[in-house]
């Protein structure tokens, strides 16, 4: 067995699929461990470095949407595994929320397993080639955000007005957010957006950069004409135009 060969965990709860994948991936100079279900894919995490799994949607008990945002929330070693989605063919709504709950790919069933192969291949590299000291995550110590007239909690995922009204946000929302947060006062490119909030390349006719930042700008009330907040950058990208303060766990602040 190659032990330095990327280790891919497969969770679907049919067993040929599993089977079929496995012995597949493995000919390809891959890794494999299978699960069943949520309980042998989070035995699998515990036991193993995995390097990117592929989780089915459609399963019985804790389906793959759920066990993708839990995996997302949970803070551990995987919380930021790539995660590539298999769904239904035509279920755009699996598709949309799956990548809203944070997986980095879909492949849509049926598929050939030389495409899968492709898409995973894809998902490591994108997910490898970041430029330096640019990341999605917060600083590790921080609880809360402060920028402009506004906090984001860290820890409980939402905004604060600075009267205290709670701003719920998706979490694709809170993600493109923690983006801006982190990298405050620099021009961040379509791509780099759509690497660090979903993990792909963005497409030339995929628009959901742009529609999202629309949305945080809706619920800053930043007017998208006369931006303070997050600004256009012509044909460059966008860039959190305010300055952001870090709230420790001790409850101080920092720049």
């Amino acid at each position: 067995m190659n032990h330095s060969a990327d280790h891919i965990l497969i969770v679907d709860d049919d067993r040929d699929i599993r089977q079929l994948l496995a012995g597949y991936l493995e000919k390809q100079g891959l890794r494999c461990t299978t699960a069943a279900d949520g309980r042998e894919m989070k035995a699998a995490l515990e036991q193993h470095r995995i390097d990117l799994i592929v989780l089915d949607v459609m399963m019985p008990g804790e389906d793959g949407l759920t066990l993708c945002r839990n995996l997302r929330a949970s803070g551990g070693a995987h919380a930021n595994t790539p995660i590539l989605m298999l769904t239904a063919r035509g279920e755009d709504m699996d598709r949309i929320i799956g990548l809203e709950m944070g997986a980095d790919d879909y492949l849509p069933k049926p598929f050939v397993p030389r495409e899968l192969f492709a898409r995973i291949r894809a998902v490591l590299r994108r997910t490898r080639a970041l430029p330096p000291n640019l990341d999605a995550a917060p600083p590790a110590n921080a609880r809360a955000l402060r920028f402009a007239d506004w906090r984001l909690d860290t820890v409980n995922r939402h905004l604060l007005a600075e009267d205290g009204s709670v701003v719920a946000l998706s979490g694709a929302e809170y993600r493109m957010l923690s983006v801006f947060l982190s990298h405050p006062q620099k021009v961040l490119s379509r791509d780099q957006l759509m690497e660090l909030t979903q993990g792909r390349e963005a497409d030339v006719f995929d628009r959901s950069i742009d529609l999202l930042v629309s949305r945080l700008r809706q619920r800053l009330g930043d007017n998208a004409r006369e931006s303070m907040i997050i600004k256009t950058v012509r044909n460059e990208g966008y860039v959190l135009a305010a300055d952001v303060t870090v709230v420790d766990a001790e409850g101080s602040a920092g720049a």
